[in-house]
């Protein structure tokens, strides 16, 4: 029994100290772009590359190494991850351009996008005992280096400026790629199992459909709050078009877009889960801006007030996977709905009105919000993905998360554009009211399709 958790506890401390790299070096530059605009000679528009080309990149990258680690093997892919990872750490604080730090950046972005799926795909395939529970795991990582990326990298940038940021990863790479070798089993020997012919079974042109639609939608989106690019957004929907259309008559679909009208339960997971990150994000970008601009407090009494939600949102995550192996995904989905419609209430009516004390005693029932559906939405995702495409649905998910961050930063343009006001403050509360309703009955929605899709099965 001992030997059976601690291989448990090996296994996923593998797993989780790769697919935290993504959502650590996503959030670690921020404290970075003014050391690295100023070394390079840059204006702040050209430096923020690095950060919405790591975003672009990952959106498109996961469901995309998704699906090759379903035809390659997920050890495989896990692992090639690391090793693009490593090189971008290796090769970062070298470069001798902005643009050869650009080219390592987008390696670390694809590389650590590969190993999320991969990663949560050998643990739904060899982690059967308290599944929800491991995966929780994964989300207390994820959250905490969320949480703690940009401390981490101002504590870094004050080490050793802005090339510490990358060569951190070096300690987490080797931990991961090292257990990862001995603790995961071999991947299965199958047909088109060889890189060679897992090339010939990809989908390139429904990829490059894929690909191309999702850079003019994102790129449109981002643009929206100073100057709209609308061509983008046109050319973003046709492309999307043409990937429906392709993906429809293609022998092998790099996505089998069918899938979303004949599993409706999968499809409400991934609406949902954009909608709980629009929510999240919202309040992860809106609310420091708000104490610092408007209520002039200090940054570490910002980022304090931040860890009510944050931390109170690690705390609930390995809860909430006890209460999913126990009851299933359906009721902790429903109640992290139910926590964002009360807390976003709160947020609205009393906000603005009470002692610092009480706005993190919000901030925190927000957060057990996001802790139960983060954890929740996981685990329905895997219930409801057939085995055979879980790197690929699971890629998808996580493209989810940045529709989400990235539709975030469209609302808190919107309603913070031109001043940061207690008013604008309540229309931000309204508009999580709204969010959250559409929460609520998207999990509705889960409910009634999971139980057509268990009859089906049955």
């Amino acid at each position: 029994m001992r030997n059976l958790k601690k291989s448990r506890a090996l296994f996923l401390t593998a797993v989780a100290s790769g697919t935290m790299l993504n959502p650590l070096n996503s959030s670690m530059i921020s404290l970075a772009l003014h050391s690295i605009q100023k070394d390079f000679h840059l204006s702040f528009t050209t430096v923020s590359w690095l950060i919405s080309s790591f975003y672009l990149a990952s959106a498109i990258a996961q469901p995309v190494t998704g699906k090759i680690g379903d035809l390659i093997g997920r050890k495989k892919l896990f692992l090639i991850g690391l090793i693009l990872v490593a090189i971008s750490a290796f090769g970062a604080p070298l470069a001798p351009t902005f643009f050869v730090l650009l080219i390592m950046r987008l390696f670390q972005s694809i590389g650590s996008g590969a190993i999320y799926p991969s990663g949560v795909a050998l643990v739904q395939s060899n982690i059967h005992e308290r599944q929800a529970s491991a995966l929780a795991v994964l989300s207390i990582f994820a959250s905490a280096m969320t949480a703690l990326g940009p401390t981490l990298g101002g504590f870094l940038i004050i080490w050793g400026d802005w090339p510490a940021i990358f060569t951190v990863n070096f300690p987490f790479i080797i931990i991961s790629f090292l257990l990862g070798w001995f603790m995961f089993p071999k991947d299965k020997k199958q047909a088109g199992s060889s890189i060679k012919n897992a090339l010939l079974h990809l989908d390139f042109i429904g990829i490059f459909l894929f690909a191309a639609g999702m850079v003019l939608l994102l790129w449109f989106l981002l643009s929206i709050n100073t100057s709209p690019h609308y061509i983008a957004g046109i050319g973003g929907l046709l492309f999307v078009i043409l990937f429906v259309w392709r993906e429809l008559k293609a022998k092998d679909p790099f996505i089998d877009v069918r899938l979303f009208k004949t599993n409706r339960a999968l499809t409400s997971v991934y609406v949902q889960f954009i909608v709980l990150n629009l929510f999240n994000y919202c309040l992860f970008f809106g609310m420091p801006t708000y104490f610092q601009d408007e209520m002039h407090l200090s940054v570490r009494t910002s980022g304090l007030l931040m860890l009510f939600m944050s931390g109170v949102s690690i705390i609930v995550s390995p809860l909430a996977g006890k209460w999913i192996d126990k009851a299933g995904a359906k009721q902790p989905i429903m109640a992290g709905a139910i926590f964002m419609f009360i807390g976003a209430i709160f947020l609205t009516v009393f906000f603005i009105h009470v002692p610092i004390i009480v706005m993190g005693f919000i901030l925190a029932f927000l957060g057990i919000g996001y802790g139960l559906g983060n954890v929740a939405l996981q685990v329905a995702m895997l219930d409801a993905t057939p085995e055979n495409i879980i790197g690929t649905s699971s890629g998808l998910f996580q493209t989810c998360r940045y529709l989400g961050s990235i539709l975030s930063s469209v609302v808190l343009g919107l309603v913070f554009g031109k001043a940061i006001t207690p008013e604008n403050m309540q229309t931000l509360g309204f508009i999580m009211i709204i969010v959250s309703i559409v929460s609520i009955l998207l999990s509705l929605q889960y409910v009634k399709s999971s139980i057509h899709l268990k009859k089906t099965v049955q």
